[in-house]
């Protein structure tokens, strides 16, 4: 079965595809950090984990596939947004964190390999998914205090897909300032 064609196991929590994935995963962090990139190999890799090539090939299909499920992992928020009181201050908090996070050098590989080995889009959807979590989290909370808020599809179409865009291929000039003309301009009616 080809790369583009077969889909990854489902890993049980506890089971031996979890431990097989978190010490991949380690390897991958450890040999990066200790050797740069250039010294990450499918057989490097497997032998820093403890497992065969043929369990990465079987697992991921190659060293692209394998990079992008341990960025998809790493680009995974820890905890929910902050909580400062209103939405615009939530919002411009949120994406300027966002923003400094996912336009650093790493975030911008992280983006760049969750993209790469992913044939089909389901690490995209992933990482989608983990900034729309976070947006709507932030939306709900400014629901709850009774500010009106934009729906969580147009703060991604207007605030998260401009600043992917801009970290991906236009990176200069970002800023803090960037973020908040964002904001603004989702929540016109924000003072």
């Amino acid at each position: 079965m080809s790369a583009k064609t077969r889909s990854k196991p489902a890993i049980r929590p506890g089971g031996r595809s979890a431990r097989v994935q978190q010490a991949v995963h380690a390897a991958v962090r450890e040999l990066e950090a200790e050797q740069g990139r250039a010294a990450l190999t499918v057989p490097a890799i497997a032998a820093r984990a403890g497992v065969t090539p043929s369990t990465i090939y079987r697992r991921w299909g190659d060293l692209h596939e394998l990079l992008s499920d341990v960025a998809v992992e790493r680009l995974r928020p820890e905890s929910p947004p902050d909580d400062h009181g209103d939405l615009r201050a939530d919002l411009s908090a949120w994406a300027t964190q966002f923003l400094d996070e996912m336009g650093s050098a790493t975030g911008r590989a992280y983006l760049r390999d969750a993209l790469l080995g992913d044939p089909d889009g389901s690490n995209a959807g992933q990482c989608s998914a983990y900034a729309a979590d976070q947006v709507e989290v932030v939306l709900e909370r400014a629901r709850r205090r009774g500010e009106p808020a934009p729906g969580v599809e147009t703060v991604m179409d207007h605030l998260v897909a401009p600043m992917i865009y801009r970290i991906l291929f236009r990176p200069d000039g970002l800023s803090p300032q960037y973020a908040d003309d964002l904001v603004r301009k989702v929540l016109p009616t924000a003072p």
